[in-house]
């Protein structure tokens, strides 16, 4: 019930799995071979293909949608479970996706196939799920499924096993509890300044006679020349 686009099947699973390659069919036994034929045929849409004639029993081999559907005469129909009438989507059961749920339930309504509907929620993604029998009780799932991506719950193994690409790396910044302050930026060493020289002033006599004796003076007195004056 995930989106198993872009996962490649690896051969041998994980973990010393058997060296298996796909899904090849699964089988129902049925009251009615001629019942359940129909069904598959005209509901689910499977294609009837050759079954071995070495067989000697009565039965019928379907195939679509990448599987097989392997059909069964019962020997004594009479002698299996009563059919189930109530849809227990926690039941045993295969599952579809499909491209339009809603043209399969216009399709169920049109044929007179009850059915129930469920809706799954994980992380914001929505799976809305029909459930329904075949002739004998044997449960039916039509998906959008496929909505879910594949996560596996061991990221470095599973991802390898499932074709797919490795998780990101872990953060390697150490804690905060481990990280050495900063030492304090350098500050430039401190320059003298020279304090300024006091003002010089030019006593009033000598400045109002008009004479440059004060400004020499003044000059010699302040060497940067702040009392020359113009």
């Amino acid at each position: 019930m995930v989106n198993t686009k872009g996962v490649e099947p690896v051969q041998g699973g994980g973990r010393g799995g058997l060296p298996l390659a796909a899904l090849n069919h699964i089988s129902v036994v049925c009251r009615s071979l001629q019942g359940s034929v129909h069904f598959y045929r005209d509901v689910l849409g499977f294609i009837p293909i050759r079954r071995p004639g070495s067989f000697d029993f009565d039965g019928a081999w379907l195939f679509n949608y990448g599987i097989g559907i392997h059909l069964l005469q019962a020997e004594d129909p009479e002698s299996m479970p009563p059919k189930k009438t109530e849809i227990n989507p926690k039941d045993n059961h295969i599952s579809f996706q499909c491209e339009s749920l809603e043209a399969v339930q216009r399709r169920l309504k049109e044929l007179g196939i009850r059915y129930v509907q469920r809706r799954v929620e994980e992380g914001g993604i929505f799976v809305d799920q029909l459930f329904f029998h075949d002739p004998d009780g044997f449960m039916i799932e039509v998906c959008t499924c496929d909505k879910l991506p594949v996560v596996p719950l061991v990221p470095v193994d599973a991802n390898a096993i499932l074709g797919l690409p490795p998780p990101p790396p872990a953060c390697k910044r150490p804690a905060a509890a481990t990280l050495k302050p900063a030492p304090p930026p350098s500050l430039p060493a401190p320059v003298a300044v020279p304090a300024s020289p006091a003002h010089c002033v030019v006593p009033a006599s000598k400045a109002a006679a008009g004479s440059c004796v004060g400004e020499v003076e003044a000059m010699r007195s302040c060497p940067e020349h702040a009392c020359m004056r113009v």
